[in-house]
């Protein structure tokens, strides 16, 4: 019987709207980069994976360490080889795909509205709600802000207990913070490198929330939207 429901916040409940990784594709076909709904699919599978603590993030942070700049050109590089790029294209183009970036990049951040109705309906009945986060630092003004703070009990940053998913210790780390059981816990992220696995990994029950449909082989509960999740966790 799941008693608690632990979200991933960037991503799932908070989003960037719209999708950098769409901006930047966008802007490579601009160049004269031809992509297909298949290397965009790719990209976004690719993004997921770098960002759960892949080895390549972790020699990017270590080789540009401080150097912000530079890390977003070597990302920016790689995220055009994942689009499908040679090699010498992505070296050709990461300056231009960089600066526009820099400039024109300016996302929203919102809560989708299905996930707005949810979190009270998931309070009234009885469920245990928090979030949970590769992020180094608290974000729990971030938090607040966007008017979430009286549904969660918590939220938590890897960067604080220096656990990060998809290893299983922040996990039970927040299962422990909450008094409930892995197997009394559900996770719901959008990652399946850092959500799926990482809850695997922990016990924890895992649902993927996946709009895109970028993971059709996930092999675990997939939800399109929030309205689905009720359902999901009975």
């Amino acid at each position: 019987m799941i008693k608690a429901v632990f979200f991933d916040f960037d991503g799932t409940v908070r989003q960037n709207l719209p999708a950098g990784g769409e901006v930047l594709a966008n802007h490579a076909v601009s160049l004269g980069l031809h992509i297909g709904l298949e290397d965009r699919e790719r990209l976004a599978r690719w993004e997921h994976f770098y960002w759960a603590m892949s080895q390549e993030l972790l020699e990017d942070r270590a080789r540009f360490d401080g150097r912000v700049a530079e890390f977003w050109y070597q990302y920016g590089q790689r995220q055009l080889v994942a689009l499908g790029a040679t090699t010498e294209q992505a070296v050709m183009l990461a300056p231009q795909i960089t600066v526009y970036m820099r400039q024109n990049y300016k996302p929203q951040s919102v809560v989708p509205e299905d996930a707005r109705r949810l979190f009270p309906q998931l309070k009234d009945q009885g469920y245990l709600l928090a979030l949970i986060s590769n992020r180094e630092k608290s974000y729990q003004d971030e938090v607040e802000a966007l008017g979430l703070a009286r549904y969660m009990e918590f939220s938590l940053a890897g960067g604080e207990i220096n656990a990060y998913k998809p290893e299983p210790e922040i996990f039970l780390h927040a299962c422990s913070r909450l008094g409930v059981t892995p197997a009394e816990s559900a996770y719901v992220g959008d990652n399946y490198f850092a959500d799926v696995v990482g809850a695997r990994r922990g016990n924890l029950m895992p649902i993927l929330y996946d709009p895109r449909g970028i993971f059709p082989d996930a092999g675990c509960t997939t939800i399109k939207n929030f309205e689905e999740l009720p359902v999901a966790l009975v």
